[in-house]
């Protein structure tokens, strides 16, 4: 028998115990050994419910318990779930988590930790919720020199501008939509404002191209200021709007960029079909070429059931370790994706004459009062030096 803790019992701490008990029999057969919950660590009790007597309010209980082999971390943040996840790998525990924030953090110094006290810190849930993306990259893809990835990687945000596109609701709605149906927070901030899919490509980065990428290295931009108008106009030009995470290894120097940012996606494109709470990740490989990852990105029992494989992988392998690992990172090893040249739409108030002396005989859609534009291939920087002193409504970058 394998002894686990919980630490937290949320949504996916909550889950990660219904999916243990529902499927204890099957879980058991696939670690080769019985797997059983032995604590649960929350902030209160549940006085009548079926695990009261397995919550404990105190870390230290589990700490110091040898038969605990394996930590299921769901706390969330960087604060109390960073200090228990360093003590329980110090201790010789294998840790389970979902929690992007703190890989994407702390995911070197929590692997390095891992290797040195020859355990495991595994991650599977962190990125694309129950979709398996880590495993593939680390072993199916690994033959693979990776030079890209880019994809929907937030749910939420992807139901929102779904809502925007195929019911013309207003930002505001979709959110209070999202809302209502669980799918964003009450303070929704990390999901609109690009956090949640920095934290995400951070991780995808760091393990594709075998450094660090920490999330403050990362420009990021949310879906607030996408409209409507935007919505339509895309629709003209035979894209949809999309909240991109993307990171690219660069052949030239060695270096990494990554930036999240709204796209208008070529409709022909996969990922421009990706609806609702669904994810979809494009893995680019040097000799598989372009592979795609779909499914659901988030919810109690997908997240679960990828981090109940984390759990039986853990136990397959107590006493030996996973490669699961990076080096550090630094400025020296980032390109300013503000250098990445491709084409834009601009959405401006400016009258067509001034916007052809500035980028040429462009061809554009006239709109109430505004007109919209693509430019040819060029670079942030270019951009806005070509858009100063314009009336500018909008420039998010073209995937085509």
């Amino acid at each position: 028998m394998l002894d686990v803790a919980i630490l937290g019992l949320g949504t996916v701490g909550s889950g990660v115990l219904e999916v243990i008990e529902k499927n204890s029999d099957a879980i058991s057969q696939s670690a080769a050994q019985e797997i059983r919950v032995k604590y649960i660590l929350a902030r209160r009790d549940y006085p009548g419910a079926p695990f009261e007597k397995l919550v404990t309010k105190d870390f230290s209980v589990i700490e110091n318990d040898p038969d605990v082999r394996i930590v299921v971390e769901t706390i969330g943040g960087v604060d109390a779930a960073y200090e228990y996840t360093k003590r329980s790998l110090m201790k010789g525990k294998s840790v389970v988590t979902a929690n992007k924030e703190l890989v994407a953090t702390h995911g070197y110094e929590l692997t390095q930790l891992a290797k040195k006290n020859n355990v495991n810190y595994l991650f599977e849930a962190s990125v694309g919720g129950g979709i398996p993306i880590i495993r593939p990259i680390t072993q199916c893809l690994a033959a693979n020199k990776i030079k890209e990835i880019y994809g929907i990687l937030n749910g939420t945000t992807n139901f929102i501008l779904t809502e925007m596109i195929k019911k013309n609701l207003s930002f505001e709605t979709a959110l209070k939509r999202a809302q209502e149906r669980g799918y964003a927070e009450a303070n929704p901030e990390a999901d609109i404002k690009g956090y949640d899919v920095c934290r995400k490509i951070c991780i995808l980065a760091a393990l594709s191209f075998g450094r660090h990428v920490y999330p403050r290295q990362v420009k990021t931009e949310g879906i607030e200021s996408v409209t409507l108008a935007d919505i339509a106009y895309a629709e003209k030009l035979g894209c949809r709007v999309k909240l991109l995470g993307r990171a690219i290894h660069r052949e030239e120097d060695g270096k990494i960029t990554a930036y999240v940012a709204p796209h208008l996606v070529d409709e022909d494109n996969l990922v421009a079909s990706v609806e609702g709470v669904m994810n979809g990740i494009i893995v680019r490989g040097n000799a598989i070429g372009d592979v795609m990852f779909y499914g659901a990105g988030a919810g109690k029992l997908p997240t679960a059931s990828a981090v109940v494989a984390d759990v039986i992988d853990a136990a397959k392998h107590i006493g030996a370790r996973k490669w699961l690992s990076w080096e550090d990172g630094s400025d020296e090893i980032i390109y300013d994706s503000d250098l990445l040249e491709n084409a834009w739409y601009v959405r401006t108030a400016s009258p067509k004459e001034e916007i052809e002396k500035r980028f040429g005989d462009v061809e554009t859609i006239e709109g109430d009062g505004e007109r919209v534009f693509i430019t040819p291939v060029m670079n942030r920087y270019a951009l806005d030096e070509k858009l100063a002193g314009l009336n500018i409504r909008a420039a998010f970058r073209i995937l085509r």
